[in-house]
């Protein structure tokens, strides 16, 4: 049996899915109630407490370790996630970390998820890495003035980054989970190229068939907008990448087609697969 955190979410939903039709037993872990793809087990917990995380790897081999918001924030220990797998008998971790980790190590939340990947790389577990860097699923944040105001505001319209299409990191997490070659493995996951959100703009148009205009939010509005989501220090921390990425942070790394066996997923497939949330 594996458990899935963040099973409703943008990874943890194709991820769920993708154990479940490999003919895998899955316990899908949410904060909330939610429906989980067919075949999935479901348990409401909150990784704040990791005992509430018993019932569901109690007999598991295998866990998917996504951090809520929450998580991310100073003076949260979500180690204890890892004890506590340890301590139910799991053998292996797949933990979804942060490209930052590696781009910009003394960032305050990455200090913290170094942190968690030192922990279990120390905990006698077999595990792997994910460290992907901007998801292609936070065009999500402008669903709603899209479809209401037919327009995109954000910061930085011109610096672009290779996002990632969430169901590639679901992919390479299902491969991690389920074959041992990947024990020991931390891989950087991007897109197959760098894109602006001026451009994604232009790709989420193009798949609505209809003119969506671009709107430049300052840093500061942006900052605002993000707060009333998830923790000041992880809003700064990713502003500070989206506005100022480094040569490594705009790299494209080739460990999604060395996983999957074929190059990452553009940009624009994503918003043609996800373009109801834009009408």
């Amino acid at each position: 049996m594996i458990v899935v955190t963040g099973a409703t979410g943008n990874v943890g939903r194709p991820l769920t899915r993708a154990l479940t039709e490999a003919g895998e037993e899955v316990t899908a872990v949410s904060r909330h109630p939610a429906a989980v793809p067919d075949g999935a087990r479901h348990l409401v917990a909150d990784l704040a407490g990791p005992a509430g995380l018993g019932p569901a790897l109690d007999g598991a081999k295998a866990l998917f370790l996504l951090l809520s918001g929450d998580l991310h924030a100073s003076g949260a220990d979500p180690a204890g996630i890892i004890a506590e797998a340890a301590a139910r008998g799991v053998r292996r971790v797949v933990l979804l970390s942060t490209q930052g980790v590696v781009t910009r190590p003394f960032g305050t939340t990455r200090i913290g998820m170094r942190a968690l990947e030192d922990t279990l790389r120390e905990s006698g577990l077999e595990w792997a890495v994910l460290r992907p860097g901007g998801f292609a699923s936070n065009a999500l944040w402008w669903a709603e003035s899209v479809r209401t105001r037919q327009v995109v505001a954000a910061p930085f319209g011109d610096t672009g980054v290779p996002v990632v299409d969430p169901a590639d990191i679901a992919g390479v997490a299902a491969a991690c989970l389920l074959e041992e070659r990947h024990t020991g493995a931390a891989y950087e996951l991007t897109g197959p190229e760098v894109i602006t959100p001026r451009e994604q703009t232009e790709a989420i148009a193009a798949t609505l068939g209809s003119p969506v205009r671009f709107h430049e939010l300052t840093r500061e509005e942006a900052r605002a907008a993000m707060t009333r989501n998830m923790p000041a220090e992880l809003a700064d921390d990713t502003l500070d990448i989206l506005g100022s990425p480094s040569p490594a942070e705009q790299r494209v790394s080739p460990d999604v087609e060395r996983v999957l066996g074929r190059a990452p997923r553009p940009f624009a497939d994503w918003a043609a697969r996800n373009a109801d949330a834009f009408r």
